[in-house]
């Protein structure tokens, strides 16, 4: 290799390949897309998980257990170093004050829970729907209190189909 080679069939703008524009050109007639059969329709995108008309794997492995998604609860999470930054020592950290300080956004969630990352020194009174062992212990070390409350802010639903507004 010589070094006035290094960058030969190296291009910084490689041309977009252009089908369809004549025999000539390499890629006429059907467009590198083969002859027929659903590939070669406009529009055509292959799904991800299609296995060539193979038995798909979602469907050979045995189902096995139960979920109900529907009773599944989520909670947002805010950790103690957050409040720790956010208010000053003393303050009542309930549901109202973690919105006004942007800690907490939106409704689509079924309470606030507590966690224990970050360090705290500053008392506060936190009001949440839940917290963890090693959260409370490091509030009422600081000083402060924790208090389980239910949560007050609405779940949103996903509307029904032909529901109707009264």
């Amino acid at each position: 290799m010589q070094l006035h080679d290094v960058h030969q069939g190296v291009h910084r703008r490689k041309l977009k390949k252009r089908v369809g524009r004549g025999i000539g050109s390499g890629h006429g007639k059907t467009s590198s897309k083969g002859h027929k059969g659903h590939s070669s329709r406009q529009g055509f995108k292959q799904n991800p998980i299609f296995e060539g008309g193979q038995m798909p794997l979602a469907r050979r492995v045995p189902k096995r257990g139960f979920f109900n998604g529907a009773f599944k609860k989520e909670y947002i999470l805010v950790n103690v170093g957050d409040l720790e930054a956010a208010f000053d020592a003393g303050t009542v950290v309930d549901e109202a004050a973690l919105r006004a300080r942007g800690l907490v956004k939106g409704y689509a969630y079924d309470g606030i829970k507590l966690l224990a990352d970050g360090d705290l020194t500053k008392a506060f009174t936190i009001r949440v729907t839940k917290f963890s062992a090693a959260a409370a212990a490091k509030v009422t070390a600081a000083g402060g209190t924790v208090e389980a409350v239910p949560y007050t802010g609405r779940r949103l639903e996903p509307k029904a189909e032909g529901a109707t507004q009264a």
